[in-house]
This record gives C-alpha cells, structure tokens and sequence, in this order.
C-alpha cells in the first residue's frame, strides 16, 4: 500500500522493450539503479515492464547507442492528472476549494465521541461540555484539559475524571465514573430485621443479631426476623447491629386489563424528503415546513460523510422517511388479548420483586369486564423478605 501511494505521487510509465537481448536491458537497469516492476514477457524479444517518470528518462540514456527500442505505452499517476487537467481552471478551483474546506473543518469539531461511561447518560455529559463552551463547531486547538475539569467534573458529581481528546474534527471524550463507597455501618447503630412481606421461611443467616425464626416458619409481614436486641442473662440487654439474610417462598397476585378493543392501521403512504447537516445548520431539499400530522411516524437516519481514511467532514446527508396511515377500531380475539395480558403480568411481577428473586409457579386467571380483559397472576416466589429497620430510641 505504501509504494503504491509513492508511485502515485512521483508517477509511472508502461514501457514495451524491444531487443533481441532484453536480458541485457533488465541487467542494465538492475546495475545503474534503475525502478521497475510488474514485468511481463510477451515474447523471447519483447516485454512491458513499468517504471518511474525519471526511471524512463535514464534508461533511454543507458541504452543509448544499442539496439533495443523502448515503447511508452501509457502514464499512470498525480503529475499525469495535473497535466491533464491543467486547463480545466474551474475543476482546479474546486479541487482547491475542497482541500481549504477539508483542511479548515478539521481544525473544528464535528462529532463527539464519549466512552467509558455506564451509568451517566452521554446527553449528560454533552450538555456539561456544552455549557463550557465546548460544542459543534468549536475550534479544537484551544481545549485546555485542566481547565475543562475544573469546570465540567462540577456538573458531573458522578464523574471522576474526564479528557477530551480532538483527533482532527472528532472530539473523544474519556469518562472514568466515581466509585461508590458502600453505606458505612455505625456501631452505635441499634436495628432490627423485619419481614418486608409474608412468607415461607426458607433459610435465615444472621451476621449479628438473634434469629427470632426458623427455617419453615410462616411469617407475616412487619415480623421481627433478627432482633438486635439481645438478653444476655446475668450481663443485663447488649444491644447489636441486626442484620442478616432472609430466603423464604412467596405468594404474589398480579392483575392487568387488557382492553378488547384496538386500532388498527390501513392505507399507510409512505414519503422521502432529505436534508444535510452542515454543523448544527440544516439545508432542506424539501418545501417549507417540517410539521407532521398525529396518525404519521418519522423516521430519521444520519449518514456522516468521511474521506478514505475516516477523516470525517462536517457534512451528514439527512434522511426522513415519512409514514403516514388512517386508524379503523379493531376486535381483539380473546386469546390475543390473554396473551398480551399475560406478558404484561409477569413483567411488573417482575418490577415489584427485589434483584436476585426467582419465579417458580405461574398460574393466570381471565375474565372478561365489559370492554376489557382482567389477566390475574398468581405467582410463587423464592426471594429475601429482610429489610433493616432502626430503632427509633437507639438513633444518637
């Protein structure tokens, strides 16, 4: 790939050479350092080979007197170009113009890219830069990095550290997010474990604290499960820090309506219209007015523009596909109406219930109210009931 970049820049020739020792034209090159390459034989006295532009002019002066004829068959290469379009001025100028813009837009930025972020949102960290001062369009040769933090981690109490980097007009913005620390525990601090909702004790572990039930106990919701509060007979009450893991089965019920009737979309017309970004200016290529009525979906999609090598130009071709359609009232067959219904049950089952919890037995129930469908769920769960409660008199 490199040479071929080199020969393009200095040019190239296709020779055909006649001789009736073309070994001896291939010898010469070889011993007054004369390029060549891509030879190809077309008889026992003639072949083609290519070489330089300065390549040629020296092997017409090594051979000279001899009797080999040399052919050039065709030029290749940027000085050929330039020759041959050396009076077409108006193709010139643009050639020019478009290097100026290229050079010039890669001294702005065009595009962010953030990375390293999972919990902060990228319009966040965006609308931070943004009200530094540093957005589309911005010149990026002034991005001072000490500066930058100092104002924008201020907007950003969840981030840590952040750098921007502009690589020609793209600007990498490198996000690294605080840590956390875990709520410090006070020793001072004197609570109880209560059941959070009835159940079926399954496994109780208490890391300090008294165990106030065992493993098959039935619990009701507010039941104390570890006490901190602990009789040590002769010693008097020592009061701890109750805390501790508490599995136990559970009995959900879950009802959603689902409604019978819907609407349906016929004779939906679909419309194209394009438009180019050039920075945060839009170019329509479509009439006035970009309003849309209430039964029509937009679709956008951006297409940056890039030059081989993935220098990106502040150029993105804008497509809008419009889809506009008239609704008709539509009969939900019970069956379908059941099915959404239960998807829709099991997912907020699934929002109420604490991370780590399991499902293990379903049993859905319908029934149809007037123009609706009541889906009931009735589920069996394996989760923690424990949650931590202070108590009141011990708090300092």
């Amino acid at each position: 790939m490199y040479r071929r970049i080199i020969n393009f820049l200095r040019g190239s020739v296709r020779l055909q050479v006649e001789s009736p020792c073309p070994e001896r034209v291939v010898n010469l090159c070889a011993a007054h350092e004369i390029p060549f390459w891509a030879l190809k034989w077309q008889d026992a006295s003639a072949f083609t080979v290519m070489t330089t532009r300065r390549g040629l002019c020296r092997l017409q002066e090594v051979i000279g007197e001899t009797t080999c004829t040399v052919t050039p068959l065709a030029e290749y290469g940027a000085p050929t170009l330039l020759l041959r379009f050396r009076r077409r001025y108006v193709l010139l100028g643009a050639v020019a113009v478009f290097l100026l813009l290229f050079l010039a837009g890669n001294l702005f930025i065009w595009e962010f890219r953030v990375t390293g972020n999972r919990t902060v949102p990228t319009e966040t960290i965006l609308r931070a830069l943004e009200d530094y001062g540093l957005h589309v369009g911005s010149f990026g040769m002034e991005v001072d990095q000490e500066d930058l933090r100092n104002h924008v981690l201020l907007e950003l109490p969840d981030v840590s550290w952040l750098a921007v980097n502009v690589k020609g007009c793209v600007a990498h913005v490198q996000v690294v997010e605080r840590q956390r620390p875990p709520r410090r525990v006070e020793e001072h601090e004197v609570s109880n474990v209560v059941a959070r909702c009835a159940g079926w004790v399954t496994k109780i572990q208490a890391l300090d604290g008294v165990a106030q039930v065992a493993v098959g106990s039935t619990v009701t919701e507010g039941q104390l499960l570890i006490s901190g509060v602990m009789d040590t007979g002769r010693s008097g009450v020592r009061l701890l820090h109750g805390m501790g893991q508490v599995e136990a089965r559970t009995w959900h019920e879950v009802s959603v309506l689902v409604p019978l009737q819907g609407q349906r979309r016929e004779k939906a017309d679909t419309a194209v219209r394009f438009a180019v970004d050039f920075g945060k200016q839009r170019i329509k290529l479509y009439g006035k007015g970009s309003m849309t009525g209430a039964n029509c979906d937009k679709i956008i999609h951006y297409t940056p523009w890039t030059l081989p090598g993935g220098f990106r130009l502040p150029i993105t071709w804008v497509t809008e596909r419009l889809v506009s359609y008239e609704t008709s009232p539509d009969e939900k067959t019970v069956e379908a109406a059941r099915q959404e219904g239960e998807a829709a049950a099991l997912a907020l089952l699934e929002q109420q219930l604490p991370p780590g919890s399991t499902v293990s037995d379903t049993r859905f129930a319908a029934a149809q109210r007037g123009g609706c469908l009541l889906v009931t769920l009735k589920a069996e769960c394996l989760e923690e009931i424990g949650t931590q409660v202070v108590l009141p008199a011990a708090q300092p």
